[in-house]
């Protein structure tokens, strides 16, 4: 990323990064597994914001991921504002995207005290350890880049950051029918919990978003 980029992007971003904890939607972090760690920032909260209305949600269905982690020593850390994959090429269309074939991450997040974060950096580590989202056992691995704070462990045996699919929308464990219905009955109510896509809102791209990841199986 060119100075020049950087500091156009840091303009734009600066409104955005204030709105701080914005419902996006609901995260499907796991309650238990939901921690990372900064070597110099300590720990990151990837689910509980605005009681996890506005923490991260990983959407591998569709490519990316949404919300807000807290890290209680530097503040908020925004990883997208939902209704990616994301452009990332300035302040307003910045966020992680994630592979769906590999679960490979990349793009930025934005910390309000800390500027940006990196998630392809771990791929420029020696030796590489590109940041990804394990589809096998979903859960976060390898590091992310913080030019101002150095590495995020996303990698640690004992504190990590799993995710349950989108699709296992009543939390069973399992994609089945009764997830069908559930969705059905929260899209209608317009509840949060339908915002799939994470941009606010709950309309017919949620619905698309849903069926996608229900089709798929997660």
């Amino acid at each position: 990323m060119t100075s020049t980029l950087s500091r156009s992007l840091l303009a734009a971003a600066l409104p955005v990064a204030l709105m701080g904890s914005t419902a996006l939607a609901q995260s499907n972090v796991d309650p238990v597994n939901k921690y990372t760690w900064g070597e110099n920032i300590g720990f990151m909260n990837w689910r509980d914001a605005n009681n996890d209305l506005s923490g991260v949600a990983v959407n591998d269905s569709l490519g990316y991921l949404a919300g807000h982690i807290w890290c209680e020593n530097v503040g908020w850390i925004r990883l997208g504002n939902g209704g990616g994959p994301y452009l990332n090429t300035n302040g307003t269309n910045y966020g992680v995207n994630l592979n769906t074939a590999t679960g490979n991450l990349s793009g930025y997040g934005w910390g309000e005290n800390i500027g940006w974060v990196n998630f392809s950096g771990g791929a420029l580590a020696t030796p590489a350890q590109p940041a990804r989202f394990d589809l096998n056992d979903r859960r976060f691995r390898g590091y992310a880049w913080a030019e101002n704070v150095g590495w995020i462990n996303l990698d640690n045996n004992n504190v990590f950051v799993s995710a349950g699919c989108r699709s296992d929308f009543d939390g069973s464990g399992f994609v089945d029918l009764d997830d069908f219905i559930v969705f059905v009955a929260a899209f209608e109510a317009g509840e949060d919990s339908a915002d799939i896509d994470g941009t606010g809102f709950v309309d017919l791209d949620d619905y698309i978003a849903f069926v996608a990841a229900f089709e798929a199986g997660c």
